[in-house]
């Protein structure tokens, strides 16, 4: 892969981890929803709204976790190889999703 295309799947995913930390922490500072009272209906809405919090906040430190991934790969020169047969994987793949780990075949 050129030097000039690494540097730009590089900026892409550093400009994507800033994002994804970014939203982390948004998602960390506004996360608390206030303390359940003894209406059943609000505290089962307190409840849905902590439920989905820990969800999307454990989908982002997944994404986050895969662009660092991809980082490092680069960092150590095996960025854009399959993980399961070592083949090259298309630029256009790497363009679209710069933190896959597969070809389009084992994805």
């Amino acid at each position: 892969m050129a030097s000039t295309d690494l540097t730009t799947l590089r900026d892409t995913l550093e400009s994507e981890r800033a994002e994804l930390a970014r939203q982390l922490e948004e998602l960390s500072e506004g996360g608390a929803a206030p303390d359940a009272n003894e209406n059943f209906a609000d505290s089962a809405q307190v409840t849905a709204e902590h439920v989905e919090n820990r969800t999307l906040a454990a989908t982002l430190q997944d994404q986050l976790s895969d662009v660092e991934s991809a980082i490092d790969r680069i960092d150590a020169g095996a960025y854009g190889r399959c993980e399961v047969c070592q083949k090259p994987v298309s630029a256009a793949r790497l363009e679209a999703m710069p933190s896959t780990r597969f070809c389009i075949d084992h994805a």
